[in-house]
C-alpha cells in the first residue's frame, strides 16, 4: 500500500476541488429546473446531488480510510470506502425514485418548459462538470477513476439536455423533456444497483469477480505440487483480495524446508494478485478441525 503514499493528498485535495464545484453547481440547477419547469434539468440535479454526495462522502472518508489497523479495525479502514459507496447507492436510488414519480404524470399530460434557461444551464453544466474532470483527470486512485467516471457522465446528461433545448426553441414538443427524464433516471438506477450488487457482495465475503476459487486451488496445487484444503477467499475493499488456507506438510521436514514452502506458496499467490495470504502448516498426524477439510 505504501508506494501511493505521498500523492494521496493531493487526491483528496482532488476530490476537495470537484466537490465544492458540483455542489454549487447543484444548488444552482436545483433553482433552474424549478424556474424552467424543467424535469430533465431535476432528474440531472439528482444525478449531480448524487455526485457530490459521493465526492463529499470519498473526500472524508478517503482520509478515514487511510488509517493504519488499531485495535479496534484490526483489518484498518478500507471497508469504510465502501461505506460511502453504499450509502450514495441507497441515496441515489431514493432520488431516482422521486423523479420517477414526478416524471410519470408529466408523460401522459406534459407542461411547457423554459427552453432558453435550459440552454443556458446546459453550458454553464458542460463548463462546471468539464473543470472539475480536467481537475481529476491525473487522479490514479481507484476512488478519483469512479468519481471521474460520475463527471463523464454528467457531461454527457447536460449534453442531452443542450441538443433537447435546441429543440425545443424551434418547436413545441414538450414531451422531450419528461421522456429526457425517464432516459436519464433509468440510466442513473440501472448503473446504481449493479454497483450495489457488487459492494454487497463485498460486504458479504463473497469470492471476488473475475476469481474463481476451484481454478485457483487446482494451479496452485498442481504447479508447486502441494496440498491444500480450507480455502477462503475474499476481498477486502474490492481492490484488495485476502486468501486463507491449511496447507499440508510432511512430518519429517526441516524448520528451513518448512520455510521454503510457505514462501513458494506466498509468492505464488503473491504473483496471482492475491495481496494479504494467512497459511496455516497442517502435518500428516494432524487432524484438522475445520468444518469443510476433506
Amino acid at each position: 500500500m505504501g508506494h501511493h503514499h505521498h500523492h494521496h493528498h493531493h487526491e483528496t485535495g482532488n476530490i476537495k476541488v470537484a466537490f465544492f464545484l458540483n455542489l454549487s453547481f447543484t444548488i444552482i440547477e436545483i433553482i433552474g429546473g424549478l424556474m424552467t419547469n424543467s424535469m430533465a434539468i431535476l432528474a440531472d440535479a439528482l444525478h449531480d446531488l448524487g455526485d457530490s454526495l459521493s465526492l463529499g462522502i470519498s473526500w472524508f472518508l478517503e482520509k478515514v480510510s487511510e488509517k493504519k489497523p488499531d485495535e479496534t479495525f484490526t483489518f484498518g479502514y478500507a471497508r469504510f470506502s465502501l461505506l460511502a459507496a453504499f450509502i450514495n447507492s441507497i441515496v441515489l436510488i431514493v432520488g431516482s425514485m422521486i423523479i420517477l414519480y414526478h416524471v410519470i404524470p408529466r408523460l401522459l399530460n406534459p407542461e411547457p418548459v423554459e427552453a432558453s434557461g435550459m440552454l443556458l444551464l446546459s453550458i454553464l453544466g458542460i463548463v462546471m462538470n468539464g473543470l472539475a474532470v480536467l481537475r481529476l483527470k491525473k487522479g490514479s486512485s481507484m476512488n478519483e477513476k469512479v468519481v471521474t467516471w460520475h463527471l463523464m457522465e454528467d457531461i454527457l446528461g447536460w449534453v442531452v439536455v443542450l441538443v433537447a433545448s435546441v429543440i425545443l426553441m424551434f418547436v413545441d414538443w414538450p414531451i422531450i423533456d419528461p421522456l429526457l427524464s425517464l432516459g436519464l433516471t433509468l440510466y442513473i438506477l440501472y448503473n446504481v444497483v449493479g454497483n450495489l450488487k457488487e459492494i454487497v457482495g463485498i460486504f458479504l465475503q463473497k469470492t471476488p469477480s473475475g476469481v474463481s476459487k476451484s481454478e485457483l486451488k487446482q494451479s496452485l496445487e498442481e504447479e508447486l505440487n502441494i496440498h491444500t484444503h480450507h480455502l477462503h477467499l475474499w476481498s477486502l475493499d474490492g481492490e484488495r483480495t485476502m486468501l486463507s488456507l491449511h496447507l499440508e506438510v510432511k512430518d519429517d521436514l526441516t524448520t528451513n524446508e518448512l520455510i521454503e514452502e510457505k514462501s513458494r506458496v506466498r509468492q505464488w499467490l503473491n504473483d496471482h494478485e492475491i495481496d494479504h495470504v494467512t497459511l496455516e502448516l497442517e502435518f500428516e498426524k494432524e487432524f484438522c478441525e475445520a468444518s469443510d477439510c476433506e
